[in-house]
C-alpha cells in the first residue's frame, strides 16, 4: 500500500527546560508566566514547538532565548560554566489539551544567572525557590511562608524529575561545579552542594572530600576575600567526570 500521512493521527514535539542555578545559597528554577491559552497566567518551564528545520537542542536554545532572552551553551557538557543535557521524554496522551504533544525535556544548569527577561509567549520570567512550585519537595532553600505554586500541564513532574537529576549527578560527577565561576572556592562549591540537597554540611569533612578526590578540583594559585575573613584558595574544575570516592548524599 502506498504511504498515506493522513492515515495517522498528528501530533507535535516539543522542548521544555529544566533551567537550575544557584541565588542567594538557594536552588531556584526558571519559569514564565503564559500569555495565553491553555493555562494562560499560569506558571512554566520555558519551552515550545519544535521547527521543521531544527534539532532538539537547538530548539531548546532558541526557546530559553526567545521566552528569557538566556543563552546558555549547547554543547552535550560543560562549556563556560553552562551545562545542557537531555533529561527524558514526555507523551501521556492528554498532557496538553490541544492535541497529542510529545516533550523532550531539557536540564541547564549554570552559576548565578542574571535575572530573566520575558519574550515570546512569556508575559513575564523569574526565578523561584524549587520548594516553592508544587512537585517538589520543599527542602531546606524555602522557608514554608507562602503556599506553593503549580504549575501548568505537566511542568511539575518535569521539574522534579530534573531537579533529582542534578541532585544524584552531583553525588558521582562534577557537575556540580557548573554551578560556579570559572574560578571558585571549597565554600563556595560546598554551598552549590548544600543548595542542591537541601542539607547542611560539615565544612572540614567536605573539604577533605573534595581537595582528596583524584581530578576533582585543580588549584589556580590564587586567592580571593571576595567572602570576607582570610584569602581563601581558589581552584578550577578538573578534568573527571566521575568522581571516586562519590560524594553521598547525607540522608535527611
Amino acid at each position: 500500500m502506498p504511504y498515506d500521512p493522513s492515515a495517522y493521527p498528528p501530533f507535535a514535539v516539543t522542548v521544555d527546560l529544566v533551567v537550575l542555578t544557584v541565588r542567594k545559597h538557594a536552588l531556584c528554577a526558571l519559569v514564565v508566566r503564559r500569555g495565553g491559552p491553555p493555562f494562560q497566567g499560569r506558571w512554566a518551564l520555558p519551552g515550545g514547538f519544535v521547527r521543521g528545520d531544527e534539532d532538539l537542542e537547538a530548539a531548546a536554545a532558541r526557546e530559553l532565548t526567545e521566552e528569557t532572552g538566556l543563552r546558555p551553551h549547547v554543547s552535550g557538557g560543560q562549556n563556560a560554566g553552562a551545562h545542557l543535557e537531555q533529561l527524558a521524554t514526555y507523551g501521556a496522551p492528554r498532557r496538553d489539551p490541544r492535541m497529542r504533544v510529545v516533550s523532550v525535556a531539557h536540564l541547564v544548569l549554570a552559576p548565578d544567572l542574571p535575572s530573566p527577561t520575558p519574550g515570546g509567549d512569556a508575559r513575564s520570567a523569574r526565578w523561584a525557590p524549587v520548594g516553592s512550585l508544587s512537585g517538589t519537595d520543599s527542602g531546606a532553600e524555602w522557608d514554608g511562608t507562602e503556599q506553593q505554586e503549580s504549575l501548568a500541564f505537566d511542568h511539575g513532574e518535569i521539574l522534579r524529575d530534573g531537579v533529582e537529576r542534578a541532585r544524584s549527578k552531583i553525588e558521582y560527577s562534577s557537575l556540580a561545579t557548573a554551578f560556579c565561576p570559572p574560578e571558585f572556592t571549597v565554600g563556595e562549591l560546598r554551598r552549590v552542594y548544600e543548595a542542591v540537597w537541601g542539607v547542611a554540611l560539615d565544612p572540614r569533612n567536605f573539604h577533605r572530600k573534595v581537595t582528596g578526590t583524584p581530578g576533582f578540583l585543580v588549584p589556580t594559585g590564587g586567592t580571593t576575600t571576595r567572602q570576607g575573613g582570610r584569602p581563601a584558595q581558589l581552584f578550577r574544575a578538573g578534568g573527571a567526570t566521575l568522581l571516586n570516592p562519590p560524594m553521598l548524599r547525607p540522608e535527611v
